[in-house]
């Protein structure tokens, strides 16, 4: 079994410690944490991804290579 909880740290609680005590019962588990990078930040990370974004924000924003598709072709 596999499960992922997302949460900020100030959000730990005991409910939390319980509801993985329940979902795991006897068994062996092994607990990682890691920060979550916003999602924004990960993708303005490089400058080749942040270059290609700000230049496709500019071309919404100058109305240019826009790509209209009908709701029926979805």
């Amino acid at each position: 079994m596999y499960s992922t909880y997302r949460l900020k740290a100030d959000e730990l609680s005991s409910d939390i410690l319980n509801a993985i005590k329940n979902a795991f019962q006897h068994r062996e588990i092994e607990i990682t944490i890691h920060d979550v990078l916003d999602e924004t930040d990960y993708l303005l990370g490089t400058t080749a991804n942040k270059e290609h974004l700000l230049k496709a924000v500019e071309e919404i924003d100058n109305q240019n290579n826009l790509v209209s598709v009908k709701m029926e072709d979805i």
